[in-house]
């Protein structure tokens, strides 16, 4: 496993981390297999978990302070996020800081977040939600500044909505977001655009999630792909977005190094940018982390590769479904 360094916090990272959102919304999720999962990344050198008050209504947060408490002899970096009060993903034009993220609300979803945790303090609190709108509004940088004052919390980030790395840029400028998370991958290559250069100026951590595009980017979609009732994807992979999804996954598989696969390409592909912090792929079992942190170990790729898979850019805008 390979390290970086956290922007300006100065934490040394694993710069494959761990995405908790798998026991949301996601079918197949086993409570003993993510403990097993948990586990081995710790033992293979991953730190950086990243995890949210609503995924399982704190479950996925009760997981992770289990592996904190029965690894105590490592340093891990815990990063949650603050639900939107109004329970609306993404966010929408329009939409008042004070029916998403009033002051009370931000501190009693971290002190709930602490509870599943069991822990004290946090690492990195995150709003899960975010209209750049807000960046100027006292009542959110108050209420941030209350938390770190009262070691709540060390540091904060914003979760960027999908396919809008623009709305964060303004709030960036305050000075008070020490970390932005925002989805980054083969296909979506528009960060690279606005956000990471403003990142750079105040050398703000950058999270990359979503690394295989909700599944496409494994290369295992087909247009026959289903799953079971009540699963997430079946509301994101609607006819015309499997459609597109699958057809242009298969244009890359060509590309895929000889001995890889088309999910260590799509790591390898966000790893060979410098200004990504961490990325953070679901890894709900074991095998998932062996291969995941595999990438890490084989390193960037090859600047004639990168140029190839820069072609495969994917610019999309929010939709109904893109949630």
């Amino acid at each position: 496993m390979k390290y970086r360094t956290f922007g300006r916090l100065g934490w040394q990272v694993s710069d494959v981390g761990y995405g908790m959102w798998g026991l949301a919304g996601w079918t197949g999720s086993d409570d003993q297999q993510t403990r097993d999962a948990l586990r081995l990344a710790v033992e293979l050198g991953c730190n950086f978990f990243d995890t949210a008050l609503a995924y399982g209504e704190g479950t996925s947060e009760r997981l992770l302070g289990e592996l904190v408490r029965d690894t105590s002899d490592r340093r891990l970096f815990i990063a949650s996020k603050i639900p939107p009060k109004n329970r609306c993903w993404p966010s929408r034009r329009g939409f008042a800081l004070a029916d998403v993220f009033p002051p009370d609300h931000i501190r009693s979803s971290v002190e709930t977040s602490l509870i599943n945790l069991g822990l004290s303090s946090m690492d990195l609190t995150q709003f899960h939600v975010w209209e750049d709108v807000w960046g100027d509004d006292s009542r959110w940088q108050q209420a941030v500044e209350g938390l770190k004052r009262d070691g709540l919390v060390r540091a904060v980030g914003v979760s960027v909505n999908r396919w809008e790395p623009w709305n964060v840029l303004r709030t960036l400028r305050t000075g008070l977001i020490d970390a932005v998370q925002v989805i980054y991958n083969i296909f979506d290559q528009a960060p690279e655009d606005e956000l990471f250069p403003v990142c750079r100026e105040g050398n703000v951590a950058i999270i990359a999630r979503v690394p295989f595009d909700e599944g496409s980017l494994t290369g295992t979609l087909t247009l026959e792909s289903r799953w079971p009732k009540g699963d997430w994807r079946n509301s994101y992979f609607v006819p015309a977005n499997l459609k597109a999804s699958v057809e242009r996954a298969e244009r890359l598989r060509p590309l895929v190094p000889a001995g890889s696969t088309m999910p260590e390409m799509a790591l390898r592909y966000i790893l060979s940018n410098s200004d990504v912090s961490t990325v953070i792929p679901g890894m709900r079992r074991p095998a998932h982390v062996r291969s995941n942190v595999a990438a890490s170990d084989a390193g960037p790729l090859s600047a004639n590769l990168l140029a190839l898979l820069r072609e495969h850019r994917w610019d999309r805008v929010p939709t109904e479904w893109s949630q």
